[in-house]
């Protein structure tokens, strides 16, 4: 059975920049221990940088062109600042779903009347790792306000 030491992948508390809530409260499902896992595999050689830093063009894209720097290194290279990048898929949404350019464009599609699903992205530009940090319900109001489901 492996363990993981979370230590060395600077695991301890989410930084401000990590902090962002989800609308009303709601849910948000955190993926920063998977992210750790995956991180020291690598370092023991379990995975190689192949294996990890194989981003789709597309995401690579966005993370250059909106992405917010995160402030942190790439904990792959070790080379490049990674980025969010935030996703947002939902009804009458494209079927790749809508990667806000800003925060304004992002809390209006977090406060539409149809429910969408957020989802939060780590991504180094230089190297292609990537990770999924978090994923949270938003929108959704004139439903949950009437009652209708």
């Amino acid at each position: 059975m492996a363990t993981y030491s979370l230590s060395p992948v600077s695991a301890g508390r989410p930084k401000a920049s990590d902090t962002t809530e989800p609308p009303d409260g709601q849910a948000r499902v955190e993926y920063r221990l998977a992210r750790n896992a995956v991180v020291e595999d690598v370092r023991r050689g379990r995975l190689t940088r192949v294996d990890v830093c194989d981003a789709h063009p597309e995401l690579l894209r966005a993370a250059r062109n909106v992405g917010t720097a995160t402030g942190e290194d790439c904990p792959i290279c070790e080379e490049a600042v990674t980025v969010a990048v935030t996703y947002v898929f939902g009804a009458r949404l494209p079927p790749g779903g809508r990667c806000p350019g800003s925060a304004r464009e992002l809390n209006q599609l977090r406060r539409r009347d149809e429910p969408v699903l957020c989802y939060d992205v780590e991504v180094c530009p230089g190297c292609g790792w990537h990770h999924l940090t978090r994923k949270y319900p938003a929108g959704g109001r004139s439903a949950r306000a009437t009652g209708r489901r």
